[in-house]
């Protein structure tokens, strides 16, 4: 029987890539591919008969950590691994605190992609060594976790960052906030991003949903 894969990726040339690396085994069948996590979502609801997602972390709309915890969630028999150019320890904690089932760099070979499918379906949890020596360092270092609630206790937003988080919160894009608050839309995102550095979130849900989780708007 063939193991049913989806990607979750949001660049088409590194889908076509990871295709073409699983199109070498006959015991693999590629299912679909979604652009972002929401979408992803989306298409397992109509089928969720898959064994497999490689998911991307940075995606628009959903990123790949938040999809990873709704997937294992809803469907605990299906396994995620991350696929990524990004070894970030932050990335590593949270996609393993998601509940990914394995951590690979993206330039993995296709035979490494290929043993790591069956590893992930045997029970394994697959990862590039560069990111098993990071999950290690993590282990031997749980107050990592502790470091980052004292951090978010004390995370300070200006007022202007405040007043865009708000309008983020009520669905308005850059160019919208900009003419509500008289500033250019490049100053609106160079305010998202200190606002994104500050609450260590990757999108514009995350940052809403961390900011109303912590009262800060």
């Amino acid at each position: 029987m063939k193991l049913k894969i989806c990607i979750a990726e949001d660049n088409y040339f590194l889908v076509k890539a990871i295709k073409e690396k699983l199109s070498f085994f006959d015991t693999i069948s590629v299912k679909f591919y979604a652009n972002n996590g929401a979408e992803l979502l989306g298409k397992l609801e109509n089928n969720s008969n898959v064994d497999v997602i490689l998911m991307d972390i940075q995606m628009p709309e959903m990123d790949g950590i938040k999809a990873t915890e709704i997937v294992k969630r809803k469907y605990p028999h299906i396994k995620v691994i991350m696929l990524t150019v990004l070894d970030d320890d932050n990335y590593v904690f949270e996609a393993i605190k998601a509940g990914a089932n394995g951590y690979l760099l993206k330039e993995v070979n296709a035979e490494n992609l290929y043993n790591s499918i069956q590893e992930v379906m045997n029970g394994g949890a697959p990862m590039t060594p560069s990111i098993a020596l990071k999950t290690l360092k993590l282990l031997r270092n749980p107050i990592i976790e502790t470091q980052k609630k004292e951090d978010m206790e004390e995370v300070k937003l200006s007022k202007r960052e405040t007043e865009i988080l708000i309008q983020l919160s009520k669905g308005l894009n850059y160019q919208e906030i900009a003419e509500n608050l008289i500033i250019s839309p490049s100053t609106v995102r160079k305010h998202i991003e200190n606002i994104y550095k500050k609450l260590h979130v990757h999108n514009k849900l995350e940052a809403v949903l961390k900011a109303q989780k912590n009262n800060l708007i």
